[in-house]
Protein backbone atom coordinates (compact mmCIF):
# COMPACT_ATOMS: atom_id res chain seq x y z
CA UNK A 1 0.00 0.00 0.00
CA UNK A 2 1.10 3.58 -0.49
CA UNK A 3 -0.63 6.34 1.33
CA UNK A 4 0.12 9.64 0.38
CA UNK A 5 -0.84 13.50 0.29
CA UNK A 6 -4.07 15.62 0.76
CA UNK A 7 -5.21 16.48 -2.35
CA UNK A 8 -3.49 16.59 -5.82
CA UNK A 9 -2.21 20.45 -5.72
CA UNK A 10 0.45 19.70 -3.65
CA UNK A 11 3.89 18.71 -6.11
CA UNK A 12 7.24 18.26 -5.67
CA UNK A 13 9.61 20.78 -7.67
CA UNK A 14 11.98 19.20 -10.06
CA UNK A 15 15.05 21.15 -8.58
CA UNK A 16 14.12 19.00 -5.46
CA UNK A 17 14.01 15.50 -6.72
CA UNK A 18 17.35 14.15 -6.26
CA UNK A 19 18.06 11.70 -4.26
CA UNK A 20 21.47 11.82 -1.87
CA UNK A 21 22.02 7.86 -1.63
CA UNK A 22 24.99 5.75 -2.24
CA UNK A 23 25.48 4.13 -5.44
CA UNK A 24 26.77 0.96 -6.07
CA UNK A 25 29.97 3.04 -7.58
CA UNK A 26 30.40 4.83 -4.35
CA UNK A 27 28.66 7.96 -5.97
CA UNK A 28 25.32 9.29 -5.70
CA UNK A 29 21.77 7.86 -7.31
CA UNK A 30 19.53 10.78 -9.01
CA UNK A 31 16.23 10.37 -10.07
CA UNK A 32 15.19 11.60 -13.95
CA UNK A 33 15.08 15.27 -14.73
CA UNK A 34 11.38 16.72 -14.24
CA UNK A 35 10.36 15.55 -10.19
CA UNK A 36 6.85 13.49 -9.91
CA UNK A 37 3.58 15.37 -8.63
CA UNK A 38 2.13 14.62 -5.32
CA UNK A 39 -0.74 13.01 -7.44
CA UNK A 40 1.44 10.13 -8.93
CA UNK A 41 2.42 8.65 -5.62
CA UNK A 42 0.12 5.84 -6.29
CA UNK A 43 2.53 4.77 -8.80
CA UNK A 44 5.29 4.90 -6.32
CA UNK A 45 5.80 1.32 -6.17
CA UNK A 46 4.79 -0.13 -10.01
CA UNK A 47 8.14 -0.57 -10.64
CA UNK A 48 8.74 -2.94 -7.50
CA UNK A 49 8.71 -6.63 -7.99
CA UNK A 50 6.30 -8.75 -6.96
CA UNK A 51 6.01 -10.21 -2.82
CA UNK A 52 6.16 -13.53 -3.90
CA UNK A 53 9.51 -13.33 -6.31
CA UNK A 54 11.04 -10.59 -3.83
CA UNK A 55 10.86 -11.95 -0.58
CA UNK A 56 9.78 -16.09 -0.71
CA UNK A 57 12.60 -18.85 -0.36
CA UNK A 58 13.93 -19.82 -4.14
CA UNK A 59 12.42 -22.50 -5.80
CA UNK A 60 8.60 -21.19 -5.99
CA UNK A 61 7.24 -24.53 -4.34
CA UNK A 62 4.30 -23.68 -2.23
CA UNK A 63 5.32 -26.77 0.18
CA UNK A 64 8.49 -24.67 0.68
CA UNK A 65 6.41 -21.50 1.94
CA UNK A 66 7.63 -19.91 4.84
CA UNK A 67 5.67 -17.24 7.40
CA UNK A 68 7.26 -13.84 6.20
CA UNK A 69 7.76 -10.16 7.74
CA UNK A 70 9.27 -7.81 6.13
CA UNK A 71 8.95 -4.27 4.29
CA UNK A 72 8.05 -4.83 1.08
CA UNK A 73 6.51 -1.55 -0.68
CA UNK A 74 6.34 2.10 -0.69
CA UNK A 75 3.54 2.22 2.51
CA UNK A 76 3.15 5.74 3.42
CA UNK A 77 1.14 7.08 5.30
CA UNK A 78 0.39 10.81 6.16
CA UNK A 79 0.63 12.32 9.48
CA UNK A 80 -2.53 15.00 9.11
CA UNK A 81 -2.72 17.93 11.49
CA UNK A 82 -5.19 21.03 11.66
CA UNK A 83 -6.42 22.09 8.77
CA UNK A 84 -4.84 18.84 6.74
CA UNK A 85 -1.26 20.26 6.75
CA UNK A 86 1.02 17.95 6.21
CA UNK A 87 4.21 18.83 8.31
CA UNK A 88 7.58 19.84 6.31
CA UNK A 89 9.47 16.55 7.54
CA UNK A 90 6.68 14.05 6.91
CA UNK A 91 6.09 15.66 3.44
CA UNK A 92 10.05 14.90 2.63
CA UNK A 93 9.35 11.17 4.06
CA UNK A 94 6.73 10.67 1.50
CA UNK A 95 8.83 12.19 -1.33
CA UNK A 96 11.97 10.14 -0.48
CA UNK A 97 10.08 6.79 -0.39
CA UNK A 98 7.92 7.64 -3.30
CA UNK A 99 11.38 8.85 -5.75
CA UNK A 100 13.20 5.70 -3.58
CA UNK A 101 10.53 2.84 -4.47
CA UNK A 102 9.17 4.41 -8.20
CA UNK A 103 11.85 5.30 -9.40
CA UNK A 104 15.58 3.84 -7.48
CA UNK A 105 14.52 0.59 -6.68
CA UNK A 106 14.17 -1.85 -9.90
CA UNK A 107 14.33 -5.34 -8.58
CA UNK A 108 14.52 -6.63 -5.05
CA UNK A 109 18.80 -7.07 -5.56
CA UNK A 110 18.36 -3.34 -5.27
CA UNK A 111 17.61 -3.26 -1.52
CA UNK A 112 20.11 -2.59 0.67
CA UNK A 113 19.43 -4.30 3.87
CA UNK A 114 17.63 -7.69 4.31
CA UNK A 115 14.39 -6.26 6.08
CA UNK A 116 12.55 -8.84 3.81
CA UNK A 117 13.15 -11.87 5.54
CA UNK A 118 11.13 -15.46 6.27
CA UNK A 119 11.25 -16.66 9.71
CA UNK A 120 11.14 -20.72 10.68
CA UNK A 121 7.38 -21.38 11.02
CA UNK A 122 6.14 -23.28 7.99
CA UNK A 123 3.02 -21.99 6.49
CA UNK A 124 0.11 -24.79 7.29
CA UNK A 125 -1.64 -26.60 4.40
CA UNK A 126 -4.59 -25.24 4.58
CA UNK A 127 -3.12 -21.70 3.23
CA UNK A 128 -1.24 -22.92 1.10
CA UNK A 129 -3.92 -24.55 -0.71
CA UNK A 130 -6.00 -21.21 -0.20
CA UNK A 131 -2.91 -19.02 -2.36
CA UNK A 132 -3.38 -21.58 -5.34
CA UNK A 133 -6.65 -20.03 -5.69
CA UNK A 134 -5.84 -16.85 -6.09
CA UNK A 135 -5.96 -15.00 -9.55
CA UNK A 136 -2.68 -14.36 -11.33
CA UNK A 137 -2.90 -10.94 -11.62
CA UNK A 138 -3.95 -10.19 -8.04
CA UNK A 139 -0.93 -12.12 -7.51
CA UNK A 140 1.58 -10.47 -9.33
CA UNK A 141 0.56 -7.10 -8.54
CA UNK A 142 0.88 -7.79 -4.78
CA UNK A 143 3.65 -6.41 -3.64
CA UNK A 144 4.05 -7.17 0.06
CA UNK A 145 6.32 -9.81 1.81
CA UNK A 146 5.45 -13.11 3.05
CA UNK A 147 1.98 -14.13 4.43
CA UNK A 148 0.43 -11.99 8.21
CA UNK A 149 -2.46 -14.84 8.75
CA UNK A 150 -3.26 -15.41 12.30
CA UNK A 151 -5.04 -18.80 13.60
CA UNK A 152 -8.83 -19.64 14.45
CA UNK A 153 -10.29 -17.37 11.31
CA UNK A 154 -13.71 -19.17 10.87
CA UNK A 155 -16.81 -16.50 10.72
CA UNK A 156 -14.27 -13.66 11.35
CA UNK A 157 -14.47 -10.00 10.30
CA UNK A 158 -11.35 -8.70 9.42
CA UNK A 159 -9.59 -5.44 7.99
CA UNK A 160 -6.32 -5.76 6.22
CA UNK A 161 -4.69 -2.23 6.21
CA UNK A 162 -2.72 -2.22 3.33
CA UNK A 163 -4.37 -4.55 1.17
CA UNK A 164 -2.88 -3.62 -2.09
CA UNK A 165 -3.91 -5.82 -4.99
CA UNK A 166 -6.09 -7.94 -2.92
CA UNK A 167 -3.97 -11.05 -2.50
CA UNK A 168 -4.49 -11.43 1.37
CA UNK A 169 -8.00 -10.54 1.62
CA UNK A 170 -8.47 -13.46 -0.74
CA UNK A 171 -7.09 -16.02 1.40
CA UNK A 172 -8.61 -15.49 4.16
CA UNK A 173 -11.78 -14.72 2.75
CA UNK A 174 -11.44 -18.38 1.73
CA UNK A 175 -10.43 -19.34 5.65
CA UNK A 176 -13.47 -17.14 7.30
CA UNK A 177 -15.84 -18.79 5.30
CA UNK A 178 -19.16 -17.21 3.56
CA UNK A 179 -20.25 -16.08 6.57
CA UNK A 180 -17.06 -14.01 8.00
CA UNK A 181 -15.90 -10.95 5.93
CA UNK A 182 -12.92 -9.56 4.72
CA UNK A 183 -12.21 -5.57 4.49
CA UNK A 184 -8.86 -4.45 2.47
CA UNK A 185 -7.80 -0.95 2.39
CA UNK A 186 -5.39 0.92 0.07
CA UNK A 187 -4.65 4.23 -0.32
CA UNK A 188 -3.64 3.23 -4.16
CA UNK A 189 -6.38 3.09 -5.90
CA UNK A 190 -5.12 1.18 -8.96
CA UNK A 191 -4.37 -1.46 -6.35
CA UNK A 192 -8.15 -1.51 -5.08
CA UNK A 193 -9.49 -1.64 -9.05
CA UNK A 194 -7.33 -4.73 -9.52
CA UNK A 195 -8.50 -6.26 -6.06
CA UNK A 196 -12.47 -5.16 -6.65
CA UNK A 197 -12.27 -6.89 -10.45
CA UNK A 198 -11.71 -10.13 -9.10
CA UNK A 199 -14.47 -10.58 -6.58
CA UNK A 200 -16.60 -12.52 -8.84
CA UNK A 201 -13.95 -14.98 -10.15
CA UNK A 202 -13.01 -15.13 -6.18
CA UNK A 203 -16.26 -15.74 -5.22
CA UNK A 204 -16.96 -18.57 -7.59
CA UNK A 205 -13.42 -20.14 -6.97
CA UNK A 206 -14.76 -20.71 -3.66
CA UNK A 207 -18.30 -21.90 -4.47
CA UNK A 208 -19.63 -18.40 -2.44
CA UNK A 209 -23.12 -17.35 -3.39
CA UNK A 210 -22.68 -14.04 -1.80
CA UNK A 211 -19.27 -11.78 -1.48
CA UNK A 212 -17.79 -11.76 1.69
CA UNK A 213 -15.05 -9.50 0.81
CA UNK A 214 -14.93 -5.25 0.07
CA UNK A 215 -12.30 -3.30 -0.83
CA UNK A 216 -12.17 0.46 0.12
CA UNK A 217 -10.24 3.41 -1.19
CA UNK A 218 -8.69 5.06 1.82
CA UNK A 219 -6.04 6.31 4.35
CA UNK A 220 -5.55 3.91 7.32
CA UNK A 221 -5.05 6.53 10.30
CA UNK A 222 -8.18 7.81 9.35
CA UNK A 223 -10.46 4.83 8.64
CA UNK A 224 -14.12 6.57 9.92
CA UNK A 225 -13.62 8.68 6.38
CA UNK A 226 -14.05 5.35 4.90
CA UNK A 227 -17.26 4.35 7.26
CA UNK A 228 -15.38 2.23 9.49
CA UNK A 229 -17.51 1.67 12.67
CA UNK A 230 -16.56 1.28 16.03
CA UNK A 231 -16.06 -2.10 17.61
CA UNK A 232 -17.06 -3.61 13.75
CA UNK A 233 -13.98 -6.24 13.44
CA UNK A 234 -12.54 -9.12 15.32
CA UNK A 235 -9.25 -8.98 13.67
CA UNK A 236 -6.99 -6.37 11.50
CA UNK A 237 -3.90 -7.73 10.56
CA UNK A 238 -0.93 -4.85 9.08
CA UNK A 239 2.04 -6.45 6.86
CA UNK A 240 5.23 -3.81 7.32
CA UNK A 241 3.20 -0.83 7.40
CA UNK A 242 3.44 1.30 10.68
CA UNK A 243 7.29 1.50 10.43
CA UNK A 244 6.89 3.87 7.34
CA UNK A 245 4.46 6.30 9.28
CA UNK A 246 6.03 9.34 10.71
CA UNK A 247 3.03 9.24 13.33
CA UNK A 248 2.30 5.56 14.48
CA UNK A 249 -0.23 6.11 17.43
CA UNK A 250 -2.98 7.33 14.95
CA UNK A 251 -2.87 3.84 13.42
CA UNK A 252 -2.54 2.00 16.06
CA UNK A 253 -5.93 3.97 17.65
CA UNK A 254 -7.57 3.46 15.19
CA UNK A 255 -7.55 0.13 15.04
CA UNK A 256 -8.54 -0.15 18.70
CA UNK A 257 -11.10 1.47 18.20
CA UNK A 258 -12.71 -0.06 15.09
CA UNK A 259 -11.96 -3.82 16.96
CA UNK A 260 -14.13 -5.40 18.94
CA UNK A 261 -13.98 -6.74 22.75
CA UNK A 262 -11.66 -9.24 22.72
CA UNK A 263 -10.33 -8.63 19.34
CA UNK A 264 -6.72 -8.62 17.82
CA UNK A 265 -4.54 -6.36 15.90
CA UNK A 266 -1.77 -8.64 14.78
CA UNK A 267 0.55 -7.49 12.73
CA UNK A 268 4.68 -7.40 11.40
CA UNK A 269 6.97 -4.55 11.38
CA UNK A 270 10.56 -3.15 11.92
CA UNK A 271 11.71 -2.38 15.29
CA UNK A 272 15.20 -0.90 16.33
CA UNK A 273 17.43 -1.79 19.59
CA UNK A 274 17.66 1.81 20.51
CA UNK A 275 15.93 4.98 19.84
CA UNK A 276 17.44 6.23 16.54
CA UNK A 277 19.03 9.36 15.85
CA UNK A 278 17.78 12.06 13.58
CA UNK A 279 20.88 10.98 10.88
CA UNK A 280 18.65 7.70 10.78
CA UNK A 281 15.23 8.86 11.19
CA UNK A 282 15.92 11.68 8.42
CA UNK A 283 18.16 9.55 6.09
CA UNK A 284 15.83 8.89 2.46
CA UNK A 285 16.93 5.16 1.98
CA UNK A 286 16.94 3.82 5.52
CA UNK A 287 13.01 4.82 5.19
CA UNK A 288 13.26 3.22 1.94
CA UNK A 289 14.30 0.70 3.65
CA UNK A 290 12.13 0.36 6.02
CA UNK A 291 14.64 1.46 8.67
CA UNK A 292 14.08 5.12 9.06
CA UNK A 293 11.24 5.22 10.81
CA UNK A 294 11.45 1.87 12.77
CA UNK A 295 10.00 2.37 16.28
CA UNK A 296 12.18 1.47 19.25
CA UNK A 297 11.09 -1.84 20.03
CA UNK A 298 10.39 -0.81 23.97
CA UNK A 299 7.93 1.75 22.80
CA UNK A 300 5.10 -0.58 21.36
CA UNK A 301 4.87 -1.25 24.84
CA UNK A 302 3.90 2.01 25.93
CA UNK A 303 1.94 3.06 22.71
CA UNK A 304 -0.11 -0.26 23.42
CA UNK A 305 -0.73 0.24 27.08
CA UNK A 306 -1.27 4.13 26.39
CA UNK A 307 -4.06 2.88 24.09
CA UNK A 308 -5.54 0.16 25.97
CA UNK A 309 -4.29 -2.55 24.54
CA UNK A 310 -3.20 -5.42 26.46
CA UNK A 311 0.99 -6.25 26.41
CA UNK A 312 2.33 -7.03 22.94
CA UNK A 313 2.53 -10.75 22.86
CA UNK A 314 5.45 -11.12 20.87
CA UNK A 315 5.12 -14.00 17.77
CA UNK A 316 8.52 -14.43 15.83
CA UNK A 317 11.41 -11.98 15.32
CA UNK A 318 14.35 -12.26 12.63
CA UNK A 319 17.42 -9.97 12.56
CA UNK A 320 17.87 -7.37 9.51
CA UNK A 321 21.27 -7.29 7.69
CA UNK A 322 22.31 -4.70 5.86
CA UNK A 323 24.99 -5.51 2.97
CA UNK A 324 25.92 -1.78 1.71
CA UNK A 325 28.74 -0.45 3.43
CA UNK A 326 27.62 3.07 3.56
CA UNK A 327 24.57 2.23 4.98
CA UNK A 328 25.96 0.20 7.80
CA UNK A 329 28.60 2.75 8.91
CA UNK A 330 25.39 5.12 8.89
CA UNK A 331 23.57 3.13 11.39
CA UNK A 332 26.22 2.48 13.42
CA UNK A 333 25.32 0.64 16.70
CA UNK A 334 21.92 0.32 16.35
CA UNK A 335 20.09 -3.10 15.11
CA UNK A 336 16.94 -3.78 13.70
CA UNK A 337 14.62 -6.34 14.11
CA UNK A 338 11.55 -7.86 11.89
CA UNK A 339 8.72 -8.93 14.07
CA UNK A 340 5.50 -10.11 14.53
CA UNK A 341 3.14 -9.15 17.40
CA UNK A 342 0.10 -9.54 18.36
CA UNK A 343 -2.32 -7.32 20.92
CA UNK A 344 -5.75 -7.49 22.16
CA UNK A 345 -8.39 -5.32 22.98
CA UNK A 346 -9.46 -6.77 26.32
CA UNK A 347 -13.10 -5.58 28.34
CA UNK A 348 -12.22 -3.54 31.33
CA UNK A 349 -13.11 -6.62 33.93
CA UNK A 350 -12.34 -7.55 37.25
CA UNK A 351 -8.70 -8.55 38.43
CA UNK A 352 -7.83 -11.92 36.26
CA UNK A 353 -6.33 -14.92 37.98
CA UNK A 354 -3.21 -16.78 36.90
CA UNK A 355 -4.61 -20.11 35.08
CA UNK A 356 -3.66 -23.65 33.90
CA UNK A 357 -5.59 -24.05 30.54
CA UNK A 358 -5.73 -27.38 27.92
CA UNK A 359 -5.99 -26.98 24.29
CA UNK A 360 -8.64 -28.84 22.98
CA UNK A 361 -7.63 -28.61 19.37
CA UNK A 362 -10.00 -28.30 16.63
CA UNK A 363 -8.55 -25.29 15.25
CA UNK A 364 -7.80 -25.63 11.51
CA UNK A 365 -4.10 -26.02 10.98
CA UNK A 366 -3.11 -26.12 14.37
CA UNK A 367 -5.35 -29.55 15.43
CA UNK A 368 -2.74 -31.39 17.62
CA UNK A 369 -0.56 -27.87 18.37
CA UNK A 370 -1.06 -24.33 18.47
CA UNK A 371 2.17 -22.00 18.90
CA UNK A 372 0.50 -18.85 19.93
CA UNK A 373 3.29 -16.77 20.76
CA UNK A 374 7.47 -17.05 21.54
CA UNK A 375 6.68 -17.94 25.09
CA UNK A 376 3.22 -20.36 24.77
CA UNK A 377 2.90 -23.22 23.09
CA UNK A 378 -0.53 -25.38 23.32
CA UNK A 379 -0.58 -29.01 22.71
CA UNK A 380 -3.71 -30.58 22.36
CA UNK A 381 -5.03 -31.77 25.82
CA UNK A 382 -1.94 -30.93 27.92
CA UNK A 383 -2.09 -28.41 30.97
CA UNK A 384 -0.50 -25.15 30.78
CA UNK A 385 0.09 -22.56 33.31
CA UNK A 386 -0.30 -18.61 32.05
CA UNK A 387 -0.47 -15.55 33.61
CA UNK A 388 -2.94 -13.29 34.18
CA UNK A 389 -3.20 -11.41 31.07
CA UNK A 390 -2.73 -14.67 29.12
CA UNK A 391 -5.62 -16.09 30.57
CA UNK A 392 -7.89 -13.08 29.94
CA UNK A 393 -6.59 -12.93 26.65
CA UNK A 394 -7.87 -17.20 26.25
CA UNK A 395 -10.98 -16.20 28.22
CA UNK A 396 -12.36 -13.31 26.19
CA UNK A 397 -10.66 -13.87 22.42
CA UNK A 398 -12.01 -15.89 20.05
CA UNK A 399 -9.77 -18.44 21.03
CA UNK A 400 -12.35 -19.62 24.25
CA UNK A 401 -14.43 -21.89 22.38
CA UNK A 402 -10.72 -23.89 21.81
CA UNK A 403 -9.73 -23.68 25.65
CA UNK A 404 -10.44 -25.69 29.15
CA UNK A 405 -9.63 -22.68 31.50
CA UNK A 406 -9.25 -22.89 35.31
CA UNK A 407 -7.72 -20.96 38.14
CA UNK A 408 -5.09 -22.30 39.55
CA UNK A 409 -5.99 -24.47 42.67
CA UNK A 410 -9.46 -25.46 40.99
CA UNK A 411 -9.09 -29.34 39.31
CA UNK A 412 -8.77 -29.94 35.74
CA UNK A 413 -9.86 -32.98 34.12
CA UNK A 414 -6.56 -35.51 33.54
CA UNK A 415 -3.88 -34.58 30.95
CA UNK A 416 -0.94 -36.50 28.72
CA UNK A 417 1.42 -33.78 30.71
CA UNK A 418 1.67 -29.83 32.32
CA UNK A 419 3.91 -27.21 31.16
CA UNK A 420 4.49 -23.68 32.56
CA UNK A 421 6.71 -20.66 31.68
CA UNK A 422 9.26 -21.56 34.35
CA UNK A 423 12.28 -19.74 35.29
CA UNK A 424 13.15 -18.61 31.84
CA UNK A 425 10.31 -15.93 32.33
CA UNK A 426 8.24 -14.26 29.29
CA UNK A 427 9.85 -12.97 26.52
CA UNK A 428 9.40 -9.63 25.08
CA UNK A 429 12.79 -8.55 23.27
CA UNK A 430 12.45 -8.87 20.28
CA UNK A 431 16.10 -9.21 19.59
CA UNK A 432 16.59 -11.88 21.98
CA UNK A 433 13.92 -13.75 20.38
CA UNK A 434 15.95 -13.25 17.17
CA UNK A 435 19.14 -13.99 18.98
CA UNK A 436 18.08 -17.49 20.09
CA UNK A 437 16.08 -18.46 16.51
CA UNK A 438 19.87 -17.41 14.81
CA UNK A 439 21.78 -19.49 17.12
CA UNK A 440 19.07 -22.71 16.55
CA UNK A 441 19.20 -22.23 13.26
CA UNK A 442 22.40 -20.54 11.86
CA UNK A 443 21.89 -21.94 8.10
CA UNK A 444 19.02 -19.12 8.40
CA UNK A 445 21.32 -16.20 7.83
CA UNK A 446 21.37 -13.40 5.42
CA UNK A 447 24.66 -12.90 3.02
CA UNK A 448 22.11 -12.22 -0.12
CA UNK A 449 20.39 -8.71 -1.38
CA UNK A 450 16.63 -9.50 -0.46
CA UNK A 451 17.49 -11.27 2.97
CA UNK A 452 15.29 -14.27 2.37
CA UNK A 453 16.34 -17.83 3.79
CA UNK A 454 17.19 -20.25 0.77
Amino acid sequence: MTLGPVGPERHVRPDQTALEAPGSSGGFLHPPAGGVGWHHLVQAREARPSGDQACLPRGGALGELAWGTGCGSAQVLESRGPGDMAAPRDAQIWKDVQTYYGQVLKKSADLQTSVCVTADRLVPKHIREALTNIHEEVALRYYGCGLVIPECLENCWILDLGSGSGRDCYVLSQLVGETGHVTGIDMTESQVEVAKKYIEYHMEKYGFQTPNVTFLHGYIENLEETGIKNESYDIVISNCVINLVPNKEPVLQEAYRVLKHGGELYFSDVYASLELPEEIRTHRILWGECLGGALYWKNLAILAQKIGFCTPRLVTANLITVQNKELERMIGDCRFVSATFRLFKLPKTGPAKRCQVIYNGGITGHEKELIFDANFTFKEGEIVEVDEEMAAILKNSRFTQNFLIRPIGEKLPASSGCSALGSKGVITDPFKLAGESNNANPGCSSDVAGGCCL
